[in-house]
């Protein structure tokens, strides 16, 4: 039996390999930097702040989202393993996984739900950063 940690890391190495796999060298470094702030992001703007910056900083002039944008990345990491479910995993942070209805979604959770929410992102984002500045390609 997997630890959620275990669980956590395994989800985190999939995501940054298969994103680092399609940027070119000069975009790894980017998200490489970017990813390495956004633990300290949460934790200084807030979670739900946050994570409304990257998508404003992800969205176009049109208002599309950027494709290969580190800012809609790394927030769709967090997006979606909130909500993961796959083979042992059955993560119920949010139940939410549209991009913006997940904000919603955070803002009208408890405290401590938000709370709880808020500390899986930045155990996430942890192994996130670490994966991505290992240079594993």
């Amino acid at each position: 039996m997997r630890t959620l940690a275990q669980k956590r890391a395994k989800y985190a190495l999939e995501k940054v390999l298969q994103v680092m796999k399609e940027k070119d060298e000069k975009s790894r470094k980017d998200f490489r930097s970017f990813s390495a702030g956004a633990p300290s992001m949460i934790l200084q703007n807030g979670f739900g702040q946050t994570l409304a910056f990257w998508l404003a900083k992800g969205t176009d002039k049109d208002g599309h989202m950027k494709n290969n944008d580190k800012h809609v990345e790394l927030y769709d990491f967090v997006k979606d393993w909130l909500s993961y479910h796959h083979d042992d995993v059955g993560n119920i942070f949010v139940k939410e996984k549209d991009r913006t209805k997940l904000i919603t979604e955070l803002m009208s959770m408890t405290q401590k739900d938000y709370l709880v929410a808020q500390n899986e992102a930045l155990a996430l984002l942890e192994w996130v950063k670490r994966f991505a500045n290992a240079d594993m390609l």
